[in-house]
């Protein structure tokens, strides 16, 4: 019996020693200054096509490395270019609004719906990605090329054809416009 009080001090002793090591780990731990960042973040599923709402974004607290708009102010207004997730962050590339097409296409930018004329070409598309327009000329071997280097803002396949929002400068928006409306059109990635 006597061997055994120096064993439990020993225990007791050795258990005060880690509790004590743990407790000042929580201390460091709780007074390192948060690492998180505020991010804008979609409050419930958000259709692509509709402008935001004050209620449709909220703040959260989130790793940096998961870049958003830094306030809702940001994103009340703009449409989403695709469908965004409930909880997904909400980036610049996400809406569609005068930066996007700024960024897209120039100060000078417009967008142009497009019909698409090759069937399941719109999913092989992507916002951001860049594309030549192209529609029939005379000679069906030397198509026209109504623009160069247009910027995807969205795309939606539909049941009347795909649909490819397209930012431009103004005055080639304008072109593929016009050609849209009387001849099919098509994109060629880039």
């Amino acid at each position: 019996m006597p061997e055994l009080v120096p064993t439990l001090l020993r225990a007791t002793t050795v258990r005060r020693v880690l509790a004590a090591l743990l407790l000042v780990a929580a201390v460091v731990v709780a007074a390192r200054p948060s690492t998180e960042i505020d991010l804008v973040v979609a409050a419930r599923a958000l259709p692509p096509g509709v402008a935001l709402a004050d209620g449709d974004v909220v703040m959260i607290k989130g790793p940096p490395s998961l870049r958003s708009l830094t306030s809702p102010a940001q994103a009340r207004g703009r449409v989403p270019t695709g469908p965004i997730g409930a909880g997904e962050p909400i980036t610049e590339l996400r809406l569609f609004g005068p930066e996007t097409t700024a960024a897209a296409a120039g100060p000078d930018a417009a967008v142009v719906p497009v019909r698409v004329a090759e069937p399941g070409v719109v999913a092989l598309l992507r916002p951001g990605a860049r594309v030549d327009v192209l529609a029939a000329g005379k000679d069906v071997h030397h198509p026209a090329v109504l623009a160069r280097d247009a910027s995807v803002v969205s795309v939606r396949p539909g049941a009347e054809g795909d649909l490819a929002l397209l930012a431009l400068p103004r005055e080639a928006a304008t072109e593929v416009a016009a050609a849209a409306l009387t001849r099919a059109v098509a994109l060629t990635l880039r």
